[in-house]
């Protein structure tokens, strides 16, 4: 089938438009509230342009021709779908704040964190980051989603939601009750990373198409429905290295920095006695 025959409508949900516009005019006006006294430096401007771009992200992810293709044609466009709405748009949503800005939510949310008890511990982040992965991927839940906009919103929400709790304990915008210190940020991703990694091995190397969807459609892209779901995985692979990689450095950087200043607070310390 021809590239002309497919349909690149954008999908402009009123509601996703509003939540989004919402959530960037209360995050502009926290940041002028912050910085009444003094202009944004360039850190600030940083971590605004984090958080617009992690704005535009889900924006793209829900309302651009990536959602009516990937639902109508495409599982790789759908694959690519939802690798934006569990990693991508939480990472640079997170790096756009910090403890300043959410000083008024966490003095409302602490209890709550206080109440989940154990739920607010990161390996609880890490086990529904997976497991909501693995299981809306099964077929039953895929065709689901594809089949009942309730079902396919659900999912949507659920990939974003277990995606910004995973990275808030990498990122930490708030010190979490449960913190991963030393080498404990880098045993957390590779065990998150590898597993949904493997899920994009299996999807990789499936010889049938595993959603019944995709075998009564035109065929789009040139692009089998095996091969459609091959290149999905290995689409999921590829993400799930990248970030791995790109977040390690960073890691790795912020736990050497965080070290050489518990040293130098220590010979202070050390000093002052």
């Amino acid at each position: 089938m021809s590239l002309a025959a497919v349909d690149y409508r954008w999908s402009l949900q009123p509601q996703v438009i509003a939540a989004l516009a919402l959530v960037a005019g209360v995050y502009w006006w926290r940041m002028r509230e912050l910085h009444r006294q003094r202009p944004l430096g360039g850190r600030e401007w940083a971590r605004v342009a984090s958080f617009a771009a992690g704005i535009a992200v889900l924006f793209i992810a829900l309302c651009s021709p990536i959602d009516t293709v990937g639902e109508e044609r495409l599982f790789t466009v759908h694959m690519a779908q939802h690798l934006l709405l569990a990693d991508i748009a939480p990472i640079l949503l997170l790096l756009g704040l910090t403890r300043a800005f959410m000083r008024p939510a966490v003095r409302r949310l602490r209890p709550v964190e206080e109440a989940l008890g154990p739920l607010a511990h990161p390996i609880v982040a890490l086990v529904a980051l997976v497991g909501t992965m693995w299981a809306w991927h099964s077929p039953v839940l895929y065709e689901l989603a594809l089949d009942h906009p309730w079902a396919h919103a659900l999912e949507h929400a659920m990939f974003f939601t277990t995606g910004a709790a995973f990275w808030w304990f990498v990122i930490e915008p708030v010190p979490p009750r449960h913190p991963l210190r030393g080498p404990a940020p880098i045993a957390y991703l590779s065990i998150a990373k590898v597993l949904m990694g493997a899920l994009g091995v299996v999807l990789a190397f499936s010889r049938s198409a595993l959603y019944d969807h995709y075998t009564h459609v035109p065929e789009t892209w040139g692009l089998s429905p095996v091969t459609d779901l091959n290149v999905g995985g290995l689409l999921m692979m590829s993400e799930q290295s990248l970030v791995l990689v790109i977040v390690f450095a960073i890691a790795i950087y912020q736990m050497l920095e965080r070290s050489e200043r518990d040293q130098q607070r220590r010979e202070r310390f050390e000093a002052l006695r």
